[in-house]
């Protein structure tokens, strides 16, 4: 008979599956942002600009900002700040992921479903957990994105990833945190409840099982209510976090920032970029989705083959020593996972130092 599973084995297996979980959240995040870049470009342009009465504009709307930076900054500045973004965002995605799986799992009844108002807490801790590592991204990229317009209207040098970060220090880099927690603790809330849902009503009635194609669905059509009802929390967070530029008045804080966009452009100037933003968060995390999920199918199919095959030996061998040996290949192919990522950042923060 099989041996009841020991505490160090049952830690060893959460540790394995909660790595498995941020692994496939890396790869997936990556593949999301990099499919989309060039729409965060535009919606973080449109954002910044400011529509005072009397000011004049750069951008009409966000096609025309499209064209403005194809004709004015050529077709790369459309990706310019997309190696700090694939860097970081791929982290980024692998916590939101992993926490939010763990918390559904924690929350989960023993057969599997889960209230609608903890599933919706699982999204809003995933969204909170993230804010370490997306501020410090989403303002050096913000920079980044915002070079192009600088040196076009004020003749402004370039600077590169490694002088931001010098320039603006740690507690720089934390700018507008507060805004970022505004917006993606109620965007995953959303988001993931949402997503569930769609899924579930997308999914085979007899087998459960949720195609390729569906899965696309489910992300996009949860990307949109959650993407356009925070749009006013990330208009202020872009505001907060871009630099400010001669002859703007600074804002002091998030309730600042807030009254003035109303006070000095309107309501609707808290709506700016909302398509583009919708049109950006929803195939994005349509993608990452798509590729997180097909991704956890694979290591189960993995999972399930190392449980069914037989030893590689007709020699009698003990349970535990079999159990041993599922470990180690795990753990070398968990190892050759982490080495390639360690590559990547240290490629990325040569090209960094380049700059």
């Amino acid at each position: 008979p099989p041996r009841a599973r020991t505490w160090g084995a049952t830690v060893t297996h959460a540790l394995f599956a909660l790595l498995e979980t941020f692994a496939t959240g890396y790869i997936a995040g990556g593949i999301g942002a990099f499919a989309v870049y060039p729409i965060d470009l535009v919606k973080t342009r449109m954002q910044n600009q400011r529509s005072e009465k009397g000011a004049a504009v750069l951008y009409r709307n966000s096609l025309h900002c499209f064209r403005v930076v194809l004709a004015t900054e050529g077709f790369f500045a459309l990706y310019r700040g997309l190696l700090p973004q694939l860097v970081g965002v791929a982290p980024e995605k692998a916590v939101k992921l992993g926490v939010n799986s763990l918390l559904r799992d924690v929350f989960s009844k023993p057969g599997g479903d889960i209230d609608l108002p903890l599933e919706v807490l699982a999204g809003c801790g995933a969204g909170a957990s993230q804010v370490a590592i997306t501020n410090p991204l989403e303002v050096t990229k913000i920079r980044l994105q915002m070079q192009g317009e600088m040196v076009l209207k004020q003749g402004a040098t370039p600077k590169g990833v490694m002088a931001i970060c010098r320039e603006l220090g740690v507690a720089g880099l934390y700018r507008g945190a507060g805004a970022c927690f505004l917006r993606d603790i109620p965007f995953s809330g959303i988001y993931f409840s949402l997503y569930s849902a769609t899924k579930r009503r997308l999914a085979d009635p007899v087998t459960g099982y949720v195609d390729w194609r569906n899965l696309l669905l489910a992300g996009g059509i949860a990307g949109v209510p959650a993407a356009a009802l925070t749009t006013p929390a990330d208009v202020v967070k872009t505001r907060l976090q871009s630099e400010l530029r001669a002859g703007e008045v600074a804002y002091k804080g998030i309730a600042d920032c807030f009254s003035k966009i109303v006070r000095n452009e309107g309501w609707t100037a808290l709506f700016k970029g909302s398509g583009m933003r919708v049109a950006r968060s929803s195939p994005q995390f349509a993608v990452t989705l798509l590729a997180y999920e097909l991704l956890q199918r694979q290591l189960e199919r993995f999972n399930v083959r190392l449980t069914q095959s037989a030893p590689p030996t007709n020699a009698p061998i003990a349970p535990t020593d079999y159990d041993a040996f599922h470990r180690r290949v795990v753990a070398q192919q968990v190892a050759r996972i982490d080495e390639n990522l360690r590559l990547l950042q240290r490629a990325g923060a040569d090209q960094w130092d380049r700059k």
